[in-house]
Parts: C-alpha cells; sequence; structure tokens
C-alpha cells in the first residue's frame, strides 16, 4: 500500500464498504447490548477486514483503511443506543419502535457526539499522555498491514498480532462448543454478609490491561475491593430472603444497590475530570478561532495546516450544534404528544433542549476522557446513562412537579428516556470519536475527513438499528415487558436506567446510595491529587468508579493484564531494543484484542442466522468445565507472553 504525500482518504469505495461493514457489526453488537448487556469496539476486526478486502487495490492507502474503520467503529459503537431506547417498550409506552422517530433520535445524537468531540481533539488527544489502548490498538494493526518501518520489523509485528488472534480465538471457541467455561465465578458469606468473585475467561481483557498500564489497572481493583469486599458484604448482611438462593440475592444486591453507589462515584470523578480538561478545552477552542480568524485574514485558509491539524472548521462545528437544537426540539415536542406534558409544553421542551445542549458538553468530555483512558468498548457508558436520566428526570420534577397519576408518571418517564437517548447518543460517539482520532493522529490522517466518516457512520447506524431492534423485539420481546416470551431478552442496561427514571418520577429513588457513591468519588480524588503532587503514581478516580461499576467479570483480567503488561514492560526496558519488545507486546496484545472481537462478530452472525444462542455447542453440560477453562486460559496466557519475550529477544537485522 502506498503513503503519499496527499494520500487517497475519503474516498467512495471506503464510505461503500464502510457501510457494509457496519450492517454486520451493528448487528452484532445490538444483539449482545440486548442479551448480555455488553458491546465490543468493532475498530479493530473493520481494521482487519478492510486491510484484507482494499489490498485488492494497489492505490489504497493506509489512511484509506483507517476512513473504512473509522465509520464502521461509529455505527457499532452506536449500537449502545440499546441501553436505553429498549426501555420504552418495557415500560408499556411504545409497542414497536416508530422508524422516523427512532432513526432521528439516533442520528441527531451521534451528529451531536461528533461535533461536540471535535474541539476536544487538541486537548485529550495531542494534548494529552492518555493511553488511548483501543486506539494504539487499532493504529498498530493499520501500520502492520501497511508495512509501515522495516520489512523485518513489520513481518515480526505481523506475526504477533497474527499469534495473538489465534491464541484469542481458541479460548471462545472452545466455551462455545461447551467444551470449557466462558467465566468463573463464586458466591460465599463473607464478614457479617456475602459477596462474589467472577470473571470473564476473555483474552481481549488481558490486552486491554497491557495497553492502559498499571495505573488504571490498580485504580479499578481499588473499586472492586470497595464494591465487593467492604459495600456488598454490608449491604447482604442478614442473608437472602426465605427461598432465593444467596447468589441471586449477592446478584441482585450489587444491580440495585452497589451498582448506584457507583455511578455516584463516577459522576463525582467525571465532574472533576471535566473540571481539570476544560482549561485546555478551552484553551484548544480559543486557539483554533483565532489560528482560523488569522488565516482567513492571510487568505491562506486552510491549506496553511498540515494534513494532521486540518479538523472541521470551528463555524461549522458551533453552527451545527446550535441548528440541531430546533429539530430537537421539534421531535420533543412530537414525542410528547398530548400527556401530562401538553400543559408545560413549551417551558418542558425548551429545559430539555438546554439540557440536551449544555449536558452534551460536560458528556462528550467525560467519554472522551474515558476512551482515553480505558478505551472506548471497556468504558462505562451505560454509568454516564445513569447520570443523564437522573438530571433530565431531576428537571422534569423541577418544572411539573411530582404528584401524577401512573399514567401520567409513564409519559414522564418515557419523555426522560427519550431525552435520555439523544444524550445518550453524544455520549457513544465521544467515546468513539476520540479513540478513532487517536488512531488517525498515529497513522497521519486528516482529522476533518475522519470526522466527515463519523457523521457518515452515524447515518448507516441510524438506518441500520431501528428495524435489528424491532426484529429482536417481535421475534424474542424483552424481560418485564408486556407480553414477553419466555426467551426474551434481558435488556439489563435498559432495564436499569429505566428503573432510575421511574424511580425519580415516582419518587423511590434511593438517594443516599448516590450520594454515598459520590462521598467515595471525593476521596479518590483527594488520594489522586496527593499522590500526583509528591510524585508517587496516581490513581484515576474514574477508573475506581468503573471497578465499582462495572461487574467484576468486564474488570478482574482487565487489572491481570495491566500487572502482565507492566511486568513484560519492565523486562522490554532491559533488552538491546526496548523500543522494538515493547512494539512486540502492543501488538501481541493487539491481536489478543482482535482475534476475540472478530470471533464475537462471526458468532454473532452465526446466533442470528440460526436464532440459537447455543448454535456451536457439541457438548453437554461438562462438570469440569470452569477447572478446565481455567487451567486453559492460564495456559494460554503464558504462551502468549512467552512467545512474546521470544519475539522481542530475536534481533532485527538491518
Amino acid at each position: 500500500m502506498t503513503t503519499p504525500t496527499n494520500p487517497k482518504e475519503l474516498t467512495l469505495r471506503g464510505v461503500v464498504l464502510g457501510a457494509l461493514l457496519t450492517i454486520v457489526f451493528t448487528a452484532a453488537n445490538v444483539y449482545l447490548g440486548l442479551k448480555i448487556g455488553l458491546t465490543f469496539a468493532t475498530s479493530i476486526p473493520a481494521a482487519v477486514i478492510s486491510m484484507a478486502v482494499l489490498k485488492a487495490f494497489k492505490d489504497a492507502t493506509i489512511q484509506e483503511n483507517n476512513i473504512v474503520q473509522t465509520i464502521a467503529s461509529a455505527a457499532g459503537t452506536l449500537s449502545a443506543i440499546v441501553f436505553v431506547l429498549p426501555g420504552l417498550i418495557m415500560i408499556g409506552w411504545w409497542l414497536n419502535f416508530p422508524y422516523l422517530q427512532s432513526l432521528l433520535v439516533i442520528v441527531i445524537g451521534g451528529i451531536l457526539g461528533v461535533m461536540y468531540s471535535v474541539p476536544l481533539r487538541r486537548a485529550l488527544v495531542t494534548g494529552s499522555d492518555l493511553p488511548y489502548p483501543e486506539g494504539v490498538a487499532a493504529a498498530e494493526v493499520l501500520k502492520v498491514g501497511a508495512g509501515v518501518g522495516g520489512a523485518e520489523e513489520n513481518k515480526r509485528g505481523l506475526a504477533a498480532v497474527v499469534l495473538g488472534t489465534i491464541i484469542s480465538v481458541v479460548y471462545p471457541l472452545l466455551a462455545k462448543m461447551k467444551l470449557v467455561a466462558e467465566g468463573a465465578g463464586k458466591t460465599f458469606k463473607f464478614g457479617s454478609g456475602a459477596t462474589s468473585v467472577s470473571t470473564g475467561l476473555s483474552m481481549a481483557l488481558i490486552g486491554v490491561g497491557h495497553l492502559v498500564g498499571l495505573a488504571v489497572g490498580l485504580a479499578m481493583l481499588t473499586g472492586i475491593v470497595i464494591s465487593f469486599f467492604i459495600l456488598l458484604p454490608q449491604l447482604t448482611a442478614g442473608g437472602p430472603p426465605s427461598g432465593t438462593e444467596l447468589a441471586d440475592f449477592v446478584s441482585t444486591v450489587f444491580r440495585q444497590k452497589v451498582r448506584f453507589i457507583g455511578a455516584g462515584t463516577i459522576g463525582v470523578a467525571a465532574i472533576w475530570t471535566l473540571l481539570k480538561v476544560i482549561g485546555p478545552i478551552v484553551r484548544g477552542i480559543a486557539a483554533a478561532l483565532s489560528a482560523n480568524r488569522a488565516r482567513n485574514a492571510s487568505g491562506q485558509g486552510m491549506d496553511s495546516l498540515a494534513l494532521t491539524e486540518r479538523d472541521l472548521p470551528v463555524g461549522i462545528v458551533f453552527g451545527t450544534i446550535l441548528a440541531l437544537m430546533v429539530p430537537i426540539a421539534a421531535l420533543l415536542w412530537w414525542f410528547a404528544g398530548n400527556g401530562p406534558i401538553a400543559q408545560s409544553m413549551g417551558l418542558t421542551v425548551m429545559v430539555s433542549v438546554l439540557y440536551v445542549l449544555v449536558a452534551g458538553i460536560m458528556i462528550a468530555s467525560v467519554t472522551g476522557y474515558m476512551a482515553g483512558l480505558i478505551g472506548a468498548s471497556n468504558s462505562p457508558i451505560s454509568g454516564v446513562g445513569i447520570l443523564s436520566v437522573l438530571g433530565i428526570s431531576l428537571l422534569l420534577v423541577m418544572v411539573l412537579g411530582r404528584n401524577h397519576t401512573a399514567d401520567e408518571t409513564k409519559a414522564l418517564v418515557a419523555f426522560a428516556l427519550f431525552v435520555t437517548a439523544i444524550v445518550f447518543g453524544v455520549a457513544t460517539i465521544s467515546n468513539d470519536n476520540l479513540q478513532d482520532l487517536k488512531t488517525g493522529q498515529l497513522v497521519g490522517a486528516t482529522p476533518w475527513k475522519q470526522q466527515v466518516a463519523l457523521i457518515f457512520g452515524v447515518i448507516f447506524g441510524g438506518i441500520v438499528i431501528p428495524p435489528l431492534l424491532d426484529l429482536l423485539n417481535s421475534t424474542f420481546g424483552f424481560v418485564g415487558a408486556p407480553g414477553a416470551g419466555p426467551n426474551a431478552l434481558a435488556a439489563p442496561q435498559a432495564a436499569l436506567i429505566s428503573a432510575i427514571a421511574q424511580g425519580v418520577l415516582g419518587g423511590t429513588l434511593q438517594w443516599n446510595l448516590i450520594g454515598l457513591g459520590a462521598a467515595v468519588g471525593v476521596g479518590a480524588v483527594l488520594i489522586d491529587e496527593v499522590l500526583r503532587k509528591t510524585g508517587k503514581g496516581s490513581l484515576p478516580p474514574l477508573a475506581v468508579g468503573m471497578g465499582m461499576y462495572l461487574p467484576m467479570d468486564v474488570t478482574a483480567f482487565v487489572i491481570v493484564g495491566a500487572v502482565l503488561g507492566h511486568l513484560y514492560n519492565r523486562w522490554a526496558a532491559r533488552q538491546t531494543n526496548p523500543d522494538f519488545a515493547e512494539r512486540i507486546g502492543v501488538l501481541t496484545a493487539t491481536g489478543l484484542i482482535v482475534g476475540d472481537s472478530l470471533f464475537n462478530v462471526a458468532y454473532a452472525g452465526i446466533v442470528a442466522a440460526s436464532n440459537n444462542p447455543d448454535a456451536l455447542a457439541v457438548f453437554g453440560e461438562n462438570p469440569y468445565a470452569t477447572p478446565m477453562g481455567l487451567v486453559l486460559f492460564g495456559a494460554l496466557v503464558w504462551y502468549a507472553y512467552n512467545r512474546m519475550q521470544a519475539a522481542a529477544k530475536k534481533p532485527v537485522s538491518a
């Protein structure tokens, strides 16, 4: 592949390929999000597939491949809207997903996310030392595929990615065949109550941990200790109600209480993060405006900037943001209809639009920071959804009061969820956008072209997601929704966010839990500041909140990967070619993420085609699945790091 001075980048074939990948990845993420409450980052598998396809064209470039993955990752990330919209079915407000309303709420929120994150690029990407693990991983994949660097080094690098990919596919394949367990967990009495320990056996989590670093890993471990060994034992004191299994009781307490405490911690950490980054953001925006005026005065325009510094013009960005407030107001007016909001329609819609405008700025900054800290697929976006629905629900209480009939309260809950869906679109795309812009920075891409590609991805995702939701709703339904069948999808995040809206507007929410989490967040902020000022390290408060809020299955092996990555990097620093040794580690870890992501895409397609979640199962129940899984997983991790060191020690010939 070629890398000319003015490279082929935003091309028709790239947009078409990105649109096709969008259908596949969006379908996979919508299903997984509704089934288990998790989605996966699609940028790396999209980059791999794009390279395989565009290799057939002699004039393809690394920047063009980057555009393809940008489009596909935007649409795949936007699938996280399933954490909110199904709530409208679950509370009985919608029977299906009205196509135009669903399309507009997804597309408008997504485009707002793109626009809000444009001014953040200089502050959070080029002007920060955030690790952006998935953005770096995607860039490494693109570089190896394009042959950037020395021939032998890239050959060895490609081998490292392939090795990591193969290792990462082996385990989930055997797990789906029911030979080994997909995770391991145990609930037990602890102190005066009970707790549980669990982990998802995913090589991708090891890879992410390797890339995010030790500080984030230890902060997440702190959050785990707080949630699972301090809070859960206290909140489960007295044991489960009669007839309830201990494991079910502990799981329910975690979902209904501990996660709310974690959300409070994330809220404080998010506000503190915003306060810390607001200065660089404002300075970045001011510098962009000043540079824009200077270029216009000299008649040079954007051509005077380096390709890698050309964002969408700030006038277009801010003009688009303000212009989108008009269709948002119309959409909210349309959605509210003749319900209880009709009596104060103008005031309610105005307050809601202002909320979207202001909350969008804050959330774009925070989610962009979270993506830089731990990666887009591991960011607790649903925690941002909790804070968003809390905010709009409180505003509705202030404007309309709380003394309403059951039907009126349902209408207010539905309106709160609809506003949250718009804000959630901002959150998901900002989370993804800055990750993609980091990849672009590392491969020499033009930011404004990536930002346009992100808008394409949002539009493609908006077109595809509503019919997918309708299909799954009519086929399976959602747990808790009227008429849901025995095979209904859990949609756990949508259920949680809906419950919060109902709790605030119905007056039943336990604010003491949010307050306790906020106090923990303040403590984490103070400790982090002391550590930084004394030069003894750091304790990122957002990572503490993530460790508290996310299930341990998602976080445990991220921490293990962070420790292994730290030990490996210390070893690499002592080698004759430390930079190459460290890069081999990054590339192998990247392969671990690639393999897991590609397998999930393929498996989701198999499940959708067969309508059978156990489509690959060839074994019955295996009583030894968990111990066999732990042994095999440990052996694969050992093998990955053993081969990583062997590849890094071998000298690179000149």
